[in-house]
């Protein structure tokens, strides 16, 4: 099963540090090995970005920073696991690198999870 984690957290304002980058680059690289990371990216400031919403016919277009927000979405990855409770526990691990924050988990729609569901049901 494949997920996208939604790693959301307070903006800093300020880069990672060194030992920071250090220990993703650490964590990336263990995930891409065993298999488990699919790929990653991070966030620039909410502050280069915009919102962009549709509702009753019009657009809404929010110029960042996101200052109404407590947490922005800070990056994200598409993880590959066996189970939902797999993917808590490198969602944990993967806080715990980063010194805290929130990672939403989501699975990924995969043309056999419509017929897996279907099954359950």
């Amino acid at each position: 099963m494949k997920f996208l984690s939604l790693y959301k957290s307070v903006e800093k304002g300020v880069p990672p540090s060194q030992e920071e980058m250090s220990k993703m680059g650490k964590l990336i690289e263990e995930g891409m090995k065993a298999g488990w990371l699919l790929g990653t990216e991070g966030c620039l400031p909410s502050a280069l970005g915009a919102r962009v919403r549709f509702s009753d016919g019009r657009h809404t277009v929010t110029d960042g920073p996101f200052t109404e927000s407590k947490e922005v979405i800070g990056g994200f990855a598409i993880l590959q696991a066996n189970s939902k409770e797999e993917v808590i526990k490198l969602a944990k691990d993967f806080l715990e690198v980063v010194g805290g924050g929130e990672c939403e988990l989501r699975q990924i729609y995969e043309a056999d999870t419509c017929t897996q569901a279907a099954a359950k049901a």
